[in-house]
């Protein structure tokens, strides 16, 4: 399918997702705002997970996937195919770039 449709993205799909992706969470201080944290090629990369805003929509998809290096579109793929457990910042992804 060219354009595939997901409904908004649950708080244990985005966590499952990143978990996957090789994310760790960070302590959290009083707030509602999760930090997941990756070290990729000597680059820390951060994503904020705020899971009273849950679903998400598009929009924060969208920031999500840019916070963790990828496209809105793996990110999704993480979300939806629990077998996904390798890096997709890995140079040669075949799984994730079938259509």
């Amino acid at each position: 399918m060219f354009f595939q449709k997901y409904a908004p993205q649950t708080c244990p799909q985005v966590k499952a997702a990143l978990k996957n992706m090789g994310f760790s969470p960070q302590k959290q201080d009083g707030t509602s705002h999760e930090h997941w944290e990756k070290i990729t090629d000597g680059k820390l990369d951060k994503v904020t997970v705020d899971c009273p805003k849950a679903p998400f929509g598009d929009t924060l998809v969208k920031s999500m996937a840019n916070q963790a290096g990828v496209s809105k579109k793996v990110f999704l793929r993480y979300c939806h195919d629990k077998k996904l457990k390798t890096d997709p910042h890995a140079v040669s992804q075949p799984e994730l770039s079938r259509e």
